[in-house]
C-alpha cells in the first residue's frame, strides 16, 4: 500500500512540474531525451558501478543476516551444526565477490577524456552499457542473496531437527546461488561489448 502512495506522489510531481513548464512557455524543457543527452556517460556508468556493488554487497549481508541467525538458533539445540552449516554463509559472501568483480571490470573502462571528446556515441554507449549492467548485476546479486540467506536459514533448521536433510536442502541452495553468477555473466556480456572511454 506505501508502494502505491509513493507511485502517485511521483507521478503527480511530474504532472505538476510538466504542467507548469507547459504553461510558462518552458514545456520543450520537459524532454527526457534531452536529459539523456545532457547527462555525463561517466556519471551513467559510475552510477551502474556504484549500484552494482552496492545492491550485491546488500544482498551478501541480508543472506548472511538471515542464515547466521537461523545456524546461531539451531545451534543451541544441535551445536553440530555451526561448522557444517558456514558453507552458507560463504555463499552469501560470493554474492558480494561477483559485485565487486564486476565493479573491478566496469571501472578499467573509465578514463579521463577531455570535454570536447566526452559526448561521443562510443561513449554514450559505453556509458548506458555500464549503468544497465551494473543495475543488471546489483540486483539479480540482491535477489541472490536473500534466496540464499532464505535457503541456508532453511538448511540449518532443517539440520538441527534432521542431519540428513542437510545435504538435500544444500542442492536448492546452490541452485539459488546460481542467480548470481547468471548476473556475472550478463555484466561481462554487456561490458565486454562497450569500448574503453575515449576510444576511437
Amino acid at each position: 500500500m506505501y508502494y502505491n502512495y509513493s507511485y502517485g506522489v511521483v507521478t503527480t510531481a511530474f504532472v505538476v512540474v510538466g504542467l507548469y513548464m507547459l504553461f510558462q512557455g518552458d514545456g520543450e524543457a520537459f524532454n527526457v531525451g534531452r536529459f539523456l543527452e545532457e547527462v555525463s556517460p561517466y556519471a551513467w556508468a559510475n552510477i551502474g558501478i556504484g549500484l552494482c556493488i552496492g545492491c550485491s554487497t546488500i544482498g551478501a549481508a541480508w543472506g548472511i543476516f538471515l542464515t547466521g541467525s537461523s545456524i546461531l538458533g539451531g545451534g543451541v539445540r544441535a551445536p553440530r551444526i555451526r561448522t557444517k552449516n558456514l558453507i552458507s554463509i560463504i555463499f552469501c559472501e560470493v554474492v558480494a565477490i561477483y559485485g565487486v568483480i564486476i565493479a573491478i571490470i566496469f571501472s578499467a573502462k573509465l578514463s579521463p577524456v577531455p570535454e570536447s571528446q566526452l559526448y561521443t556515441q562510443n561513449n554514450y554507449y559505453t556509458g548506458y552499457a555500464l549503468f544497465w549492467g551494473g543495475i543488471t548485476v546489483g540486483f539479480c546479486n540482491l535477489i541472490c542473496g536473500i534466496s540464499v540467506g532464505i535457503n541456508g536459514s532453511g538448511a540449518a533448521l532443517a539440520d538441527a531437527a534432521d542431519p540428513s536433510l542437510f545435504v538435500r536442502i544444500l542442492v536448492i541452495e546452490i541452485f539459488s546461488s546460481v542467480l548470481g553468477l547468471f548476473g556475472l555473466i550478463i555484466g561481462l556480456l554487456v561490458g565486454g561489448k562497450a569500448l574503453d572511454m575515449g576510444a576511437a
